[in-house]
């Protein structure tokens, strides 16, 4: 019987690296094939700037500001490298749109991963993803989240139930994210790959290699 290794995937939602790291671990677990190991993803939340409003702020102006101390041309260094990076992935990155608070984002993601598994989980986190970095759309909108669960192949009714009740799943989000910070996370994406003999922890967004290099090692240690 294959040995079933989980992969921690810890993220914030807003956090470019994260969906590089996603995108890039993606296309490695696409070129593995093995009879010794299975590879599951298991998200897990952080936030990068709890304390960020619900209605949020303008994206470009923000980072701008807080990241680059006001320096158009160091920005536009910035943005052109994110770019370059994103094409790389067939991604249309866009520095623009609204920056806010993640925790109801996080809120749905755990509660559709706890109810309709990794599959659904998988495709929320991508339309959430595609949403913000592509569309620059509010990344905790309920239109956003509708979508999103909508996305993940959630009823309508069932919409209803995540998007609609703010308190759902929310205490236990909530514990997930205090777990990691008292786990020493204080960054993502901070990926964990679970492994029979060892774990494998990888921090920051690596090359698409660099996963594929753990995931043999995991399966060869099966």
């Amino acid at each position: 019987m294959p040995y079933a290794s989980t992969i921690s995937f810890t993220l914030d939602t807003i956090c470019p690296w994260t969906y590089l790291a996603l995108l890039r671990l993606r296309r490695a677990l696409s070129t593995f094939s093995s009879d010794k190991v299975t590879f599951t993803l298991q998200f897990v939340p952080y936030q990068l700037y709890p304390d960020f409003g619900t209605e949020g702020e303008d994206k470009y102006a923000w980072y701008l500001k807080e990241k680059y101390n006001g320096n158009d041309e160091t920005m536009k260094k910035y943005i052109d490298y994110m770019k370059q990076l994103f094409k790389t992935e067939g991604i249309e990155w866009t520095p623009h749109g609204t920056m806010a608070n993640t925790l109801p984002a996080h809120r749905i993601l755990h509660t559709v991963q706890e109810t309709h598994g990794a599959d659904s989980a998988l495709s929320l986190l991508t339309s959430l993803y595609e949403s913000y970095f592509i569309n620059g759309l509010h990344p905790s909108s309920e239109s956003t989240l509708r979508s999103a669960c909508a996305a993940a192949g959630l009823s309508d009714g069932e919409v209803e139930k995540v998007v609609g009740d703010e308190k759902k799943g929310l205490a236990e989000v909530k514990s997930a994210m205090r777990e990691q910070v008292g786990n020493g996370v204080d960054s993502v994406p901070y990926v964990v790959v679970e492994g029979r003999r060892r774990d494998f922890t990888l921090v920051g967004a690596k090359e698409v290699g660099e996963y594929g290099k753990v995931l043999e090692q995991v399966e060869k240690e099966s």
